[in-house]
């Protein structure tokens, strides 16, 4: 993915599959992470499942409830811009590439996921209680 441009579909497929990692990886459903943000638990899966692009509130907010950084939560979608710095785009092309892989299923890219992070933490970010 290093140096690709994705379409915008494919970045929204690809923020929702982020979301939804990092929602799986909270052990919340879609019911919990609705109630922490707010939001409509059908809207959530819809932006889960790149059908729409979230406004920076509503990421906000699911940033929040997932207790994740705003910036954390774009870095491992692939969606900010080039960070070079002490290997943070590395660590987030591979992540956007595990969750970006179509032949994977949900449970196959939690396991990858929380393999890599295993080995290779996260790009650092402050982290908040809910």
């Amino acid at each position: 993915m290093a140096g690709e441009e994705q379409t915008p579909k494919a970045q929204l497929e690809v923020l929702g599959a982020a979301i939804r990692a990092e929602r799986v990886t909270a052990g919340l459903s879609l019911r919990d992470l609705a109630e922490r943000t707010r939001v409509s638990n059908a809207y959530l899966s819809q932006i889960e499942r790149g059908l729409h692009e979230p406004s920076l509130s509503v990421l906000s907010a699911i940033a929040r409830a997932l207790d994740v950084s705003l910036e954390a939560l774009l870095a491992r979608a692939g969606l900010l811009g080039d960070d070079t710095a002490s290997g943070r785009a590395l660590v987030r092309d591979t992540e956007a590439a595990i969750l970006g892989d179509p032949e994977l299923s949900e449970a196959q890219r939690f396991a990858l996921l929380s393999v890599y992070r295993s080995f290779v933490p996260a790009p650092a970010s402050p982290r908040r209680s809910v």
